[in-house]
C-alpha cells in the first residue's frame, strides 16, 4: 500500500491579529481544509492533502486561494510556504515574498534545504549555531554530510539525533484541528524592531502581567509558559518552560517569563514581536498551592487581589507593575 503524500501549508500573516479576530481566521481557513492549526501569534497552518481532491485544485492554487480570502475578508497581508510537512512550510513560508507563496515540492526537498544555513532550522539557538560554527559548519547540507557519530561528539547524543532529522527534512508531526489543552496566548508587535535588552524585558513583562490578569479574571491557574521571538527576518524561536506549580500569580508568571527570555541569550537581534502561551489549565480552586512560611508572600497576593479590583472598577491602566510605568 503506497501512502498518500501530504500537502502541508504555513501561512504568515503580515499583522498579528487580536485574538478574536485570531478565532476568525481559523474559521475561514476551515472553509478550506477541516484540518487547520493555529501557530500563535501570527501563523496559521493547514493539511491540505483531503482538500485537493475536493477543489479538484493544485495545492499551489489552493494556498492562493486562501490567501485571496484572507485580503478580501480581513484586508490582511500574508506570506505562505507549501512543503510535504510543517517544518519544511514554516520554513518555505519565511522566504516567500508578500503575497506569494514558496512551493517546495518532496522531490525536491533535499537539494532546497542543502545550501540553506543551519539556523535556517527551526530550533537551532545561537549556542548551536556558535558550536556548529567553531568547526565550520554552517549550511544544512554540511550537516548531512557529516558522519552521525561526529555530531554526537560535538553536541551530545540527543541534541544530535533531532538536528539530523531535521537537516533530512523530516517531520513526523500532524496539524492537530484542535488544541489538546485550554490555553491563553498574549502577544505585542513592536512599533520597530527592537534590540534594546531592557525594552524586550519590559514587553514580556507586560505579557506575562496581562496573563496573569487574565487568569485570574478567569479564575483559572497555569501549569507551562511558552515564549515566542518573532525577529525582523520574520524568523522566531519558541521556548517552554513547566512552572513548579501551577499558579495565576503575576511575579511567579513574570519569573518565569523573564528567565525563558534570558536563556535565549538574544544579545544584539532585532526583535519585532513576542507572544505569551500559557497552557495546562486548571480552576484554580481545585488547583493546590505550596504554603509558604514567607509573610511577604501573602502580602503580595493581598496586594495583587487589591489591584485586580481597581482595575475592574477604573480600567485595566489604574494600577501596573512599576517596571512598566512610563
Amino acid at each position: 500500500m503506497t501512502t498518500r503524500q501530504r500537502h502541508i501549508a504555513h501561512i504568515h500573516l503580515h499583522a498579528a491579529p487580536e485574538e478574536t479576530r485570531y478565532d476568525d481566521i481559523i474559521e475561514l481557513m476551515s472553509g478550506v481544509t477541516p484540518h487547520v492549526q493555529a501557530v500563535p501569534p501570527d501563523a496559521v497552518q493547514l493539511d491540505l492533502t483531503s482538500a485537493l481532491r475536493y477543489f479538484d485544485l493544485s495545492p499551489y492554487e489552493l494556498i492562493q486561494t486562501a490567501q485571496l480570502r484572507l485580503k478580501l475578508l480581513y484586508g490582511i497581508d500574508s506570506s505562505a510556504g507549501l512543503a510535504g510537512n510543517r517544518m519544511l512550510a514554516a520554513m518555505a513560508a519565511d522566504t516567500a515574498a508578500p503575497g506569494h507563496a514558496t512551493w517546495v515540492p518532496a522531490d525536491r526537498a533535499a537539494d532546497w534545504l542543502y545550501t540553506r544555513p543551519v539556523t535556517a532550522l527551526p530550533g537551532i539557538g545561537r549556542a548551536t549555531a556558535d558550536t556548529l560554527g567553531r568547526y565550520g559548519l554552517h549550511t544544512i547540507g554540511q550537516i548531512t554530510d557529516l558522519p552521525m557519530a561526529t555530531l554526537q561528539r560535538l553536541l551530545g547524543a540527543g541534541s544530535a539525533r533531532l538536528l539530523a532529522e531535521r537537516a533530512r527534512g523530516h517531520d513526523p508531526r500532524p496539524v492537530a484541528p484542535a488544541e489538546p489543552a485550554a490555553h491563553l496566548t498574549a502577544d505585542v508587535v513592536l512599533d520597530r524592531d527592537c534590540l534594546d535588552p531592557a525594552q524586550q524585558h519590559r514587553a514580556v513583562l507586560g505579557l506575562a502581567d496581562r496573563i496573569g490578569q487574565r487568569l485570574r479574571g478567569e479564575k483559572q491557574v497555569a501549569g507551562r509558559l511558552t515564549l515566542t521571538v518573532r525577529y525582523a527576518d520574520r524568523s522566531s524561536t519558541a521556548r517552554t518552560r513547566t512552572l513548579p506549580e501551577a499558579t495565576d500569580h503575576s511575579p511567579a508568571l513574570a519569573a518565569t517569563a523573564l528567565g525563558l527570555l534570558t536563556a535565549l541569550g538574544l544579545q544584539r537581534a532585532r526583535v519585532r514581536a513576542f507572544a505569551i502561551r500559557a497552557d495546562g489549565l486548571l480552576p484554580a480552586g481545585g488547583a493546590y498551592r505550596q504554603l509558604s512560611l514567607d509573610p511577604g508572600d501573602g502580602r503580595a497576593r493581598a496586594a495583587e487581589a487589591a489591584a485586580d479590583r481597581a482595575r475592574r472598577r477604573f480600567g485595566p491602566q489604574a494600577v501596573r507593575p512599576a517596571a512598566l510605568a512610563d
